[in-house]
């Protein structure tokens, strides 16, 4: 017995009994309700009366639910115009960010707290923003230099670039200090090899920053889209009821999910929901993550 439980495997099974715990805590609370949704998706389920097979029922019914079409829809918005937009937000003033001395940690520490801030706090804040004069204070500086009142919530148009704004604005802290800590990991020889043979600024962005980057903007890419396409707690704030309105004009996917289930207590249509979100988000991830490797490489 004392020859079979040599060193390493003394080491490997302590290894395990520390990862017992994580992993029992991530098989009952994550894993097991992920696949449990997989069978409910194909129920009939009230949460009063047991469930009953329905088969293939609910997904042929999001084919022809228009509120799930529309939600769909805002939802790719919101990652087509939000994950873009952010990172070169982010990007930029990490940039620059990183180029300043004077005061640099209480600069960075400013750009970060929004990501530290209670999403429901920032998006009523934000929401008050919003609200028509003489509350609003976007109304109140728009009439100020001799705009028009905006509806902004109001309206069908501007509400969903109004509710994604926030959004955009929470994550930039996050992303900035990821930029940052690559931005600082490049080797500063590759600057003064590059000074030295006469490079401009904009081509040792393009050939020396950026492909050294792309690591970090691999992993940013990704954890940022999976939060666009998780969009919940700005909408359901900002609009009335947590609706997503007005005429559904703000909802994304994941506020669709949680009024079919704990507004209408329809859970099988919302697991089916939630399947098609979790394709989406597994293939978007995997194609982002295909095509930045074949860039690297």
């Amino acid at each position: 017995m004392g020859d079979f439980l040599t060193i390493e495997r003394k080491l490997a099974i302590q290894a395990w009994i520390f990862l017992a715990v994580p992993i029992v805590f991530f098989g009952v609370i994550r894993f097991y309700p992920a696949f449990e949704s997989f069978a409910i998706a194909f129920t009939e389920w009230n949460l009063l009366s047991p469930p009953r097979y329905a088969g293939l029922s609910n997904f042929s019914r999001l084919l022809n639910d228009p509120v799930f079409w529309i939600a769909f829809k805002n939802t790719f918005i919101y990652l087509a115009v939000g994950a873009p937009v952010s990172l070169v937000i982010a990007f930029v003033v990490a940039y620059y960010l990183d180029q300043v001395r004077f005061a640099h940690g209480l600069i960075r520490a400013c750009y970060f707290i929004p990501h530290l801030t209670s999403t429901v706090a920032m998006a009523w804040v934000w929401r008050w923003f919003y609200q028509p004069p003489p509350v609003g204070l976007f109304n109140n500086l728009l009439n100020a230099v001799g705009f028009d009142t905006q509806p902004f919530l109001r309206s069908t148009f501007q509400a969903l670039p109004a509710a994604l704004a926030p959004a955009i604005w929470a994550g930039l802290g996050f992303q900035i200090v990821l930029f940052m800590a690559g931005l600082r990991a490049i080797p500063s020889s590759y600057y003064e090899a590059a000074r030295i043979d006469g490079a401009g600024r904009w081509m040792v962005l393009r050939e020396i920053t950026l492909p050294l980057l792309r690591p970090t903007i691999v992993f940013l890419v990704v954890i940022s889209s999976i939060g666009f396409l998780r969009i919940f707690d700005t909408v359901y704030n900002m609009t009335d009821n947590g609706a997503g309105g007005p005429l559904n004009s703000t909802k994304p996917l994941v506020l669709y999910i949680y009024e079919t289930a704990f507004r209408s207590y329809q859970m099988g249509y919302a697991a089916a929901q939630t399947i098609v979100l979790f394709l989406i988000l597994l293939v978007i991830s995997l194609v982002q993550l295909r095509l930045m490797r074949t860039r690297t490489s």
